[in-house]
């Protein structure tokens, strides 16, 4: 009879943490990035992280490193990688900064244009297939609850020592 009390309580400790957001949020996300990482090396041979630098310089350039991180969502050392393997592969251009001499601005070239172009069309593509199971009054409640969680936790995060 012990057993199938442990065994219950563990069933029901699963099914509690199992509906912890935090949990869901991240299998979410371990879900969605897996296909799209696939898309991404199938598609254009890149991996995730080249892929959404490609896509932040396409958006907006000029960066620098830094700036490159915090839009591609990567650290300063992820992005300064996966900028080196854009230049090797002719994608980007990168200048000094003007404004600091120590700094670098990131740009695209005409080849890095076309592969931007092409990300853009499976990022596209991607959202559709992820969130396609939603009306658009249920995108629109998503994108807002999503904004005023990022908004409400990048402050925290502003504020945290």
């Amino acid at each position: 009879m012990g057993d199938n009390t442990s065994t219950a309580q563990a069933t029901t400790a699963l099914e509690r943490f199992e509906r912890f957001l935090t949990y869901r949020l991240h299998l979410f996300n371990k879900l969605t990035d897996k296909a799209s990482s696939d898309a991404y090396m199938n598609e254009l041979g890149l991996p995730v992280g080249a892929a959404r630098c490609l896509a932040a310089i396409g958006s907006f350039a000029p960066l620098s490193v830094k700036d490159l991180a915090i839009y591609a969502n990567l650290n300063k050392a992820q992005a300064s990688r996966a900028t080196q393997a854009l230049l090797e592969r002719g994608y980007v251009f990168k200048e000094g900064n003007q404004q600091d001499a120590r700094g670098v601005v990131i740009t695209l070239t005409p080849s890095g244009q076309a592969i931007w172009l092409q990300i853009m069309q499976i990022v596209e593509r991607r959202n559709k297939e992820i969130f396609g199971c939603l009306t658009e009054k249920e995108r629109q409640q998503l994108g807002t609850l999503l904004d005023k969680l990022i908004k409400a936790n990048h402050l925290a995060s502003e504020q945290d020592p």
